[in-house]
């Protein structure tokens, strides 16, 4: 059995253990053997605070799949981990691309977040709800340009980008998006990476839908460690996929 496996078999029985609350001999062995557990002082750290813009229109995959890793690595971690749906306009419900409705519980309050991600939706129908008509109206880009501070990551998925773009964030950075709308990425000055997810330090972009997965497990391995997001992946029967662009290099 490779490390990589064997990291991942360890971790998620880890998992299983703290979800029942009865650690076995088989779980405590392999969370030594592999140092899946946390260092004795991790618990005292603050917790990370991750929030996930909902607006009208937005794509169900592109919301669900970071704000189910994100909320499940709390498992694999002994950080506490917060994550909140949060709408521009206050707590209210949303209609998504596909007719889902979806509350958004709190507040818009980036200044209380780690993490600010942002996914896409209705960037092809221009009429419609969704990228294109936030854009239009201006005031989530003017919000998400507001945003920035020194220790908060906006990362954006898919047609999200987008609105990022509309907010001045990706102007003369490294980044990435949806296919389709790449050469609107780059006319609009950001600076295309053929990676389907670029971290750019405070930045963090991926592509089109399902890199939401790739994207979240990402800021997982950044933020909680590389063990926490190989037992997500065993936890969700999926291998982070493609190419992740950094500034120190390819993964």
């Amino acid at each position: 059995m490779n490390r990589r496996t064997l990291l991942r078999t360890a971790t998620a029985l880890s998992a299983a253990g703290l979800a029942t609350g009865v650690p076995t001999a088989t779980t405590t062995a392999a969370a030594t053997a592999t140092g899946t557990a946390a260092s004795s002082g991790s618990g005292h750290r603050a917790p990370l605070r991750a929030q996930v813009v909902l607006f009208e229109g937005v794509e169900e995959l592109d919301l669900a799949a970071p704000y189910e890793v994100l909320s499940a690595s709390d498992h694999f971690t002994e950080r506490d981990v917060q994550v909140r749906y949060v709408a521009l306009d206050g707590p209210r419900t949303v209609t998504a691309a596909f007719g889902t409705r979806l509350r958004a519980d709190h507040r818009w309050a980036p200044e209380e977040a780690d993490l600010l991600v942002v996914p896409g939706g209705g960037y092809a129908r221009r009429e419609d709800p969704g990228v294109w008509a936030e854009i239009r109206r201006g005031a989530l880009p003017r919000a998400l340009a507001a945003a920035r501070r020194p220790g908060l990551t906006v990362a954006g998925l898919c047609t999200g980008v987008m609105l990022l773009s509309a907010a001045g964030l990706t102007r003369g950075r490294p980044s990435t998006t949806h296919h389709r709308a790449q050469p609107d990425l780059a006319e609009q000055g950001g600076v295309l990476k053929k990676a389907r997810v670029v971290d750019d330090g405070d930045l963090v972009t991926a592509g089109g839908v399902t890199s939401g997965l790739d994207l979240a497990l990402w800021l997982v391995r950044r933020e909680l460690g590389v063990d926490a997001a190989l037992g997500l992946e065993a936890m969700l029967e999926y291998e982070a996929r493609g190419t992740v662009w950094t500034s120190q290099g390819l993964y």
